[in-house]
């Protein structure tokens, strides 16, 4: 007794000693155990145009989240219960409408193969070396860099050590990618246990409560509030205002130290345009919450900490609803083009034309257009609920497919096969595609190791009288052929110095490879379409099975029976715009149009047709919709209007002129005749648009009024011939090194021989290094984006004033108060042009518009301008161009438009008139934006 007496005593001792002397020093440390702190990331400040209206705006969303807080024996148990439940989470989501996340960069193609959604080989590198988790690409061996996206998926799902344990005989591709998309994204955040991974976004009411309601048997699910980023009329803008997502390792190791410390790897930034470029304003001020998790990680309770502050919000120098009325004339107009240069001609060869004005878009090119632009989804035309005409076209194409590939192989494996030259216009196209674009582009021939000078060589690349079989033959006796390549095709790997096993593994290659290229399966119905295989009926009516129209039962009947023709039900969707230009991606199919304050500098449109929607870019990215974009042939994800350059044509003349009449080579009196050629060169002599007709005697305003191509050549010509030093002697002949100097001079004082300014990825500016006659309208070297144009023709309507034009306005703080205000920056003032050639400079660009029906609805206002077409290639259509302002006696606004492969300058003109209507209140949106194809103006045949 008296022993266990004194043991109580000492327990009841010690235990008032914990509980009540220390209690709390314990209960303190306990809980600094156990605590967690999470970063909260501000909310993202707006984006407006210089009205206030919103263009990126924040919503309150809900998304499900999963955490990895289990506890583990083993990596196959881990794997088999987090697996388990990303599936039943993804049952519930899809089954209440909502879609689980998309932003592996691993997607599927129509043809159901794993393919790589990067544009570039760079992108594709850091991708591998994230999934090998290596900080550089250097560290990727030659093995890894060879891996496929079939192997990355076979890797992530099998491996031992870093995979995810999931079975690939068990589910579809597309489900496969599901849970691989969830469980990679889990493991960014591995070295952050409890941040939170987003399994869906933005679900509904459904989601949310069957999520709660499944609780406690979806171990680290939840429901947690979230920040979206919200575009407004986002195809409009897209081009502008670029896209948010989660930050990448190169993003992140790419800041500077100062401003690392600001972002974690979990962060959302801008990754494109504007959102990009002042991503560091437009981030908030990261707060802070307190976790506390139980002895398995779980969460137990939160507290308040620091909180978030939202960023500054962004006002633009954009009129939104200028934007968007420029933006519709550009579509409805090219649609207008397009209708007028449609023909019903199958097997259409442009091969033969003299100019590229008289090429027409053959009706095949826009059935093929849906399969090569990927409207069609072919991988549907396989699927169980495919419709009728889809499984029909769907199994004919696959039938094909062995036929040709059966055909390329006799032909491979045939010493006696006939030349190139002698082969069917399809086989040499399925030829082609084999030699260049897997072989070529594949990497199996290597480019640097082929002797282009070699005769062999010459025969099959250029005289194209020799087989395929002959040319990859020779290619392989010369070690043109990566050998290493085809390694796992040849039977035996001792046998490389075997030419003939070589060449059957390079043939195994070739017939393993064309059986599953997306491209090659379109280049097959692109030949289908040719020969009749599929009809334009048919194509008509996956239209309708595949909802790319809505559906009309009538309309598909007719279309069944032949009631209505498939190039009529084309031409007629085209007119009412439910099929775009920016859809079919032909020629043409892209735009824009910048338009500028002349007394400011301040850009009040930068319009890129066609655009896209970045809602589906921002936040989590959807990939397939990526890699979409990044295969349209219209490329909506390239700026026109501020990375295309073309010849500026015409639209260059009165620059010309200006350099012209300061030099003193010509005065507003001098009198040029024009015969239509200039007759000054006797070998090729260049011609004036109008040839054989002429313009006959021109002073230099009526030469910008009439566009006259000889007059500015003799501009060129004397620019060239003044007398002064060249090459350190005396020498008063013609120059064009001299004319071009001079050209050179003028073009840097107007601005166009750098960037604008434009706070956007913009392309360096070409001023011609190559003939000062021909340069001298717009033609040799001269290439500029339409910015650069833009800017260029607001120096002219502001008599000499060059900015660094701008599209922000200021940054605001939450409360209002402006943080920053931006005034573009003068880059330039000429003041070595007299008033005089202003005015006739001035006076002929007037006469552009006043001497034209085509401008005869502005009534009494005065806008001036110039046309201008730009020659690119004598098989394609012409580029078109216009440049402007208005009023002409006090400008308020200047422009540049241009209709890539839009025939001719007539059509911008028009875009130009329309739009100054618009802005100065002559005639009403819905009257110039009907929601129909343009009519257009009659064609001039201009070459202006």
């Amino acid at each position: 007794m008296i022993v266990f007496c004194i043991l109580s005593a000492i327990l009841v001792q010690r235990v008032f000693y914990l509980q009540i002397v220390k209690g709390q020093d314990y209960l303190d440390d306990y809980k600094l155990q156990i605590q967690k702190t999470k970063e909260v990331q501000g909310t993202r400040g707006r984006i407006l145009d210089r009205n206030g209206v919103v263009l990126a705006d924040n919503k309150l969303a809900y998304a499900v989240t999963i955490e990895d807080n289990g506890d583990y024996d083993t990596t196959a148990e881990k794997n088999e219960i987090i697996n388990e439940t990303i599936t039943k989470v993804i049952d519930i989501v899809e089954s209440n409408g909502d879609a689980v996340i998309n932003n592996f960069k691993v997607v599927l193609d129509d043809s159901g193969n794993y393919v790589f959604s990067m544009t570039n080989d760079t992108q594709r590198l850091r991708f591998l070396a994230d999934i090998f988790g290596y900080a550089t690409i250097d560290k990727l061996s030659e093995k890894e860099r060879a891996y496929t996206a079939e192997d990355i998926i076979d890797h992530l799902c099998t491996d031992k050590q870093s995979g995810y344990g999931i079975d690939q005989s068990k589910y579809t591709k597309e489900e496969v990618l599901k849970r691989i998309n969830i469980r990679y994204a889990m493991s960014l955040n591995r070295f952050q246990k409890y941040v939170a991974t987003t399994i869906a976004s933005d679900v509904s009411e459904e989601t949310q409560a069957a999520i709660m309601e499944n609780m406690d048997s979806l171990q680290g699910v939840n429901i947690a509030e979230d920040s979206l980023r919200v575009y407004n009329d986002s195809k409009y803008f897209a081009n502008i205002l670029g896209y948010t997502g989660q930050i990448s390792q190169d993003e992140y190791d790419g800041l500077e130290d100062d401003i690392k410390e600001k972002y974690s790897l979990t962060d959302i930034i801008g990754k494109a345009g504007l959102e990009q470029v002042m991503d560091e304003q437009l981030q908030g001020t990261k707060g802070e919450i307190k976790l506390y998790v139980n002895s398995v990680g779980k969460v137990i309770e939160t507290t308040k900490g620091t909180e978030a502050q939202a960023g500054n919000d962004l006002q633009l120098t954009i009129d939104a609803e200028l934007q968007k009325t420029a933006y519709d004339l550009l579509e409805e107009k090219l649609a207008g083009i397009v209708l007028a240069n449609l023909q019903n001609v199958m097997n259409y060869d442009r091969s033969g034309l003299e100019e590229g004005s008289d090429a027409i878009i053959p009706i095949d090119d826009v059935y093929y257009s849906f399969f090569g632009n990927e409207i069609f989804d072919t991988g549907h035309f396989s699927a169980p609920d495919a419709d009728s005409t889809e499984r029909a076209v769907g199994e004919a194409q696959v039938v094909r497919k062995e036929e040709v590939i059966t055909e390329i192989l006799n032909l491979l494996n045939d010493p006696n096969a006939a030349a190139y030259s002698e082969c069917s216009k399809e086989m040499q196209a399925y030829l082609s595609y084999v030699a260049s674009d897997l072989l070529n582009a594949g990497g199996i021939i290597q480019k640097d190791s082929i002797n282009t000078e070699d005769q062999t060589y010459q025969a099959w690349e250029t005289d194209e009288t020799i087989s395929l079989y002959t040319y990859l033959n020779y290619a392989i006796s010369q070690n043109w052929v990566d050998t290493a390549k085809l390694k796992q095709y040849v039977e035996d790997e001792s046998s490389y110095s075997d030419l003939n096993q070589v060449y059957q593994g390079m043939v195994s290659y070739i017939a393993e490879a064309l059986s599953k290229d997306s491209e090659f399966d379109k280049l097959i119905y692109r030949y289908m379409i040719k020969t009749g295989r599929i009809t334009g009926s048919q194509v008509c009516m996956i239209l309708y099975e595949q909802d790319v129209l809505e559906y009309d039962e009538t309309q598909y009947n007719n279309l069944a029976s032949g009631a209505v023709g498939p190039y009529d039900f084309i031409r007629g969707k085209l007119e009412t715009l439910e099929i775009t230009p920016g859809q079919l991606g032909l020629e043409p199919c892209t735009g824009s149009l910048v338009a500028i304050h002349p007394q400011t500098g301040e850009v009040l449109a930068c319009v890129s047709y066609p655009g896209y929607d970045n809602n589906r870019l921002a936040n989590t990215m959807d990939s397939s919709y990526y890699s979409q974009l990044s295969h349209d042939q219209a490329a909506p994800l390239f700026n026109n209007a501020t990375q295309e350059k073309t010849a500026p044509g015409s639209t260059f003349k009165p620059m010309v002129a200006t350099a012209g009449l300061t030099e003193g080579v010509i005065n507003t009196g001098s009198i040029v005749t024009c015969n239509g050629v200039f007759d000054k060169f006797t070998q090729n002599p260049p011609k004036c648009w109008v040839y054989p007709n002429s313009h006959g005697s021109l002073n230099v305003t009526g030469a910008i009024q009439h566009s006259c191509n000889v007059f500015f050549y003799e501009v060129g010509y004397r620019l060239g011939s003044a007398s002064q030093s060249l090459n350190g002697e005396e020498d008063t002949g013609y120059s064009s090194d001299r004319g071009l100097a001079k050209l050179q001079e003028y073009a840097t004082l107007f601005g166009l021989g750098q960037t604008t300014g434009i706070e956007i990825p913009e392309s360096e500016p070409q001023i011609s290094d190559k003939d000062a006659v021909r340069s001298a309208i717009g033609q040799g070297t001269n290439n500029y984006t339409t910015t650069q144009l833009a800017r260029y023709i607001t120096a002219v309507a502001n008599r000499g004033i060059v900015y660094n034009i701008s599209v922000l306005d200021k940054i605001v703080d939450k409360n209002g108060q402006t943080v920053e205000d931006f005034t573009p920056e003068v880059l330039n003032q000429i003041d070595t042009v007299s008033s005089s050639t202003w005015d006739a400079v001035q006076a002929g660009m007037r006469g552009v518009v006043t001497s034209s029906n085509t401008y005869s609805s502005l009534g009494d206002f005065a806008m001036s301008g110039k046309t201008g077409t730009a020659q690119q290639s004598k098989t394609h259509a012409n580029h078109g161009l216009f440049v402007g302002y208005a009023p002409s006696n006090d400008p308020e606004i200047a422009f540049a438009i241009r209709i890539k492969n839009g025939y001719e300058s007539l059509y911008p003109s028009e875009i130009g008139r329309d739009l100054m209507r618009y802005y100065y209140g002559l005639a009403d949106r819905s009257e110039l934006v009907t929601g129909h194809a343009a009519e257009i103006g009659v064609s001039t045949g201009h070459g202006d």
